[in-house]
């Protein structure tokens, strides 16, 4: 114990003489403000790309092989089918959705010109045109509401068959993913509100601008499969 006692008084006399000498703990790392639009650099020195938009790549990368396995899975299904829709099951309202798809296409050219908004500085016309596409998306979501009570009520349902299975699930997990867009765009909509994007600090308004234009090019895609086709 005493061979203890005298290294402890030891490493507290080093520890004085270092700061009579004029030796001062680091500072900490500067805080930032916790919206992923820090002080950080948005890319790291050495980078050719910087975490944020390499982790949105990653996350499209996944999104586009689980469509792309969904899309082969019904193009197998409808090119093996002898009638397309089978006898009894209703045609699919090609008008409206028509009707619905320039709607959300309008969400997106509405949402990049928010992007340029924030470039410039004008944080006015940003938080109008984010207001407008959320509310493009929920009009867009609204109208497939209604599309699909009509289905259902015309005896269209996923029990159906083939037909009714393949038409829910397709379209059914892009509405899921327009609704996941949407609550991530009025997250983003909010900060817009309290100031938090400028010129210079706008990381997570692109990401989810990046996503949302992705859903949005998913759909003529799949307007065409399974509408027209």
């Amino acid at each position: 114990m005493a061979v203890i006692d005298t290294e402890i008084r030891a490493r507290e006399a080093r520890r004085e003489d270092a700061l009579d000498a004029g030796w001062r703990p680091p500072a900490p790392p500067a805080r930032h403000d916790g919206n992923g639009d820090g002080e950080l650099p948005a890319r790291p020195e050495g980078l050719p790309i910087s975490n944020a938009r390499l982790g949105m790549l990653m996350l499209l990368g996944g999104e586009t092989m689980f469509f792309g396995g969904l899309v082969i899975a019904f193009l197998q299904l409808r090119l093996g089918a002898a009638d397309w829709p089978p006898p009894g099951q209703p045609r699919l309202p090609i008008g409206l959705t028509a009707v619905n798809t320039l709607v959300l296409l309008a969400s997106s050219w509405m949402l990049a010109r928010a992007l340029r908004a924030v470039r410039a500085g004008d944080q006015a016309a940003l938080v109008r045109r984010l207001a407008w596409t959320w509310a493009l998306g929920a009009l867009f979501l609204l109208i497939q509401g209604i599309e699909w009570t009509r289905l259902v009520h015309f005896g269209l349902r996923m029990s159906s068959g083939i037909y009714g299975a393949t038409f829910y699930t397709l379209i059914g997990v892009h509405g899921a993913h327009v609704v996941g867009a949407a609550a991530w765009l009025g997250g983003v909509l909010w900060l817009a509100r309290r100031g938090r994007f400028t010129p210079s600090r706008y990381v997570a308004l692109e990401c989810c601008a990046i996503y949302w234009h992705f859903v949005v090019a998913l759909w003529p895609v799949l307007y065409v499969l399974v509408y027209l086709v």
